[in-house]
């Protein structure tokens, strides 16, 4: 007879991260994007869930998984951490290290807040531009209704 278990405390449920990258594929396809692979982590950085759009490359969901793992490591949109730091370029290649190659400081991962601004997870997008890539992610975050943050301003 299995012992019962203490449930895990939730973040970011599977019903909302289905619903995020719903959004993320119907902006992806209504903008005649690239194929898409989306992936949506819990404020642990662990995959709630993950879609990979057929002719997505083979290397899309690292790269999405690293984009939303940026944003939950350092605390603002991927792309912000990009264009923070290009000129830090040791800095960025010790968070690299550190993270064991999950930390892809470029456009595409955003995180997802809850109604006190508080990190519940982050999306990664990727398959395209790195800025179709961000806007796929805003689009599903906004399309749960959800909100979306871009940088430590509320952007």
């Amino acid at each position: 007879m299995a012992a019962d278990v203490y449930s895990l405390m939730e973040s970011l449920s599977l019903a909302g991260a289905r619903a995020i990258i719903e959004g993320a594929l119907a902006e992806g396809r209504g903008q005649s994007m690239q194929p898409l692979t989306i992936v949506v982590l819990d404020a642990g950085g662990h995959i709630v869930s993950m879609d990979r759009e057929d002719g997505s490359g083979i290397l899309r969901v690292e790269v999405a998984r690293g984009k939303a793992y940026a944003a939950l490591g350092i605390g603002i949109s991927s792309g912000t951490i990009g264009q923070r730091n290009q000129s830090r370029h040791h800095f960025l290649a010790a968070v690299a290290s550190v993270s064991q190659g999950q930390f892809v400081p470029v456009p595409g991962g955003v995180l997802v807040l809850d109604g006190s601004d508080r990190i519940i997870g982050a999306v990664g997008v990727s398959g395209d531009s790195s800025d179709n890539d961000e806007a796929a992610a805003l689009a599903g975050i906004k399309a749960a209704g959800m909100r979306a943050g871009l940088d430590a301003a509320g952007g």
